[in-house]
């Protein structure tokens, strides 16, 4: 019994040790200003999902302000999203919350799933919005999936909840096939340009060895060659190094089981009905650059969007796959555009 209870305290120490080493990852100090950590201070706002499982939300800035919520991607938290909270919580209430088993927020006991995404940002949306009150809603990657998952399940909600919506670096599903993260991923193998056949057909990358890659829960090592690497597929070549560092650090904080179970669920999500149900003008953006979800992706967004006429925007930049780190100043500034266009919208209306 005294061993047992050993190993116990012994786990729950670990456990600890652990946590306060993840937490560092994603509160290190750049000379990049705007990747460190907001002086402004900000409000815990207690949201527990429909299993029980306790998310870390965070608001900034005025309490009566306009509302912007950013919501992050795949094996990112609330961090990720500092350049923004630098340059908005002065005069918007910005919320900001850690998905599911990312930064501080608890897995809970269902797996990740579309309906998942969309109820957690339904819950995160009820705790911090006022009654009739809209926000700017602002997804990156899994993020912005998150934003078509909820308007697919919660379509009744999108006009009552959202005032505009920007998905950055996004898609609608397709994952498994249509990524080229992985240099050999769905591109033939080629030799000296030349693609290698096998009977006349082009010699691919197994798809088991690249699901193998992104969904195994081990951790991430750090490092100048995951460095180089992360850069190389990740992000573009004008990517500074405190802007590698800092999304690599916030990558590797995640943990591993939380990765793995998230990549497997985003590899076959179909979220094609999601589009159509954002009745709000959304911006869409793109990297020309980004392997991870190439710009194709975001395009049959817009495609959709533009045929329900809800598209308010579409843009390709030469980023990779992080637009609001690699290009930030250009990010703020549409959505400091569309939050004033969607303020505009709102005082007319009232």
């Amino acid at each position: 019994m005294l061993v047992k209870s050993m190993k116990t305290l012994a786990d729950a120490r670990n456990g600890a040790l652990t946590a306060a080493y993840r937490a560092g990852l994603r509160s290190r100090t750049f000379r990049t200003a705007s990747l460190n950590a907001p002086t402004a201070p900000h409000e815990v706002i207690p949201v527990t999902t429909i299993d029980g499982a306790r998310l870390r939300v965070h608001a900034y800035g005025p309490a009566d302000g306009d509302v912007i919520v950013l919501i992050h991607g795949w094996s990112c938290s609330i961090e990720y999203w500092n350049p923004q909270i630098n340059a908005f919580a002065d005069r918007y209430r910005v919320v900001c919350y850690d998905q599911r088993g990312h930064g501080a927020s608890q897995l809970g006991s269902r797996m990740p799933s579309r309906e998942t995404l969309a109820d957690d940002l339904s819950a995160v949306l009820d705790a911090t919005l006022r009654p009739g009150q809209r926000a700017v809603l602002a997804g990156h990657s899994m993020g912005g999936m998150t934003i078509q998952a909820w308007a697919a399940h919660y379509p009744d909600q999108v006009r009552r909840r959202a005032a505009a919506a920007i998905l950055l670096n996004t898609t609608s599903g397709n994952i498994r096939y249509d990524t080229d993260l992985l240099p050999l991923l769905n591109k033939p193998l080629t030799v000296q340009n030349k693609p290698v056949t096998l009977l006349g057909t082009p010699v691919r990358l197994p798809t088991f060895i690249s699901e193998t890659v992104l969904t195994t829960p081990v951790p991430l090592p750090g490092g100048w060659p995951v460095g180089a690497l992360f850069k190389a597929r990740v992000m573009c070549k004008k990517a500074t190094a405190d802007e590698v560092n800092f999304a690599l650090g916030i990558v590797r904080s995640c943990r591993p089981l939380t990765r793995g179970r998230h990549a497997a669920a985003l590899a076959d999500i179909d979220l094609s009905d999601g589009a159509q149900h954002l009745t709000v003008p959304t911006t869409v953006i793109a990297g020309s650059h980004d392997h991870l979800l190439p710009e194709r992706m975001s395009r049959r967004i817009a495609d959709v969007l533009a045929r329900t006429g809800h598209l308010a925007a579409y843009h390709s930049w030469p980023t990779g796959h992080l637009g609001n780190i690699e290009a930030a100043d250009r990010f703020n500034a549409e959505l400091e555009l569309v939050a004033a266009q969607a303020g505009r919208r709102t005082a007319a209306a009232g």
